[in-house]
């Protein structure tokens, strides 16, 4: 499903952050971060390698919408994390994963993103 797969992690909460890594490495993933601002997010966008992002919406206050449009602009599939059920446009049609997280559901969305290409 995921296992082999780089995955960017990018959620300012450590303690959730930590879950997210370990529950992609359990899946054989290999996550990368986590990064908890936008700046350091684009850093890694931009570094490549980087096959897939989960993706927190919210952090520290600061908007998600930049990372999701440069992961896009670099046709990295992505799953939107947010806690608020739903997301603004464009990036309302993106597959959006609940928070708190379900080990399950994380796996599964993020599958579901590499069966689409």
């Amino acid at each position: 499903m995921i296992e082999g797969k780089r995955i960017l992690v990018v959620e300012d909460e450590f303690i959730v952050a930590a879950m997210v890594c370990d529950t992609l490495e359990d899946a054989g993933a290999v996550p990368l971060g986590p990064v908890g601002r936008v700046v350091e997010g684009l850093d890694m966008i931009r570094q490549g390698g980087i096959d897939a992002a989960v993706l927190d919406w919210n952090l520290n206050g600061e908007p998600g919408a930049p990372l999701a449009e440069a992961l896009a602009a670099s046709s990295i599939p992505f799953v939107i994390a947010t806690g608020y059920g739903s997301v603004e446009e464009p990036f309302s049609g993106r597959p959006i994963l609940g928070k708190p997280y379900i080990s399950g559901n994380l796996i599964e969305r993020l599958a579901s993103l590499f069966a689409a290409t």
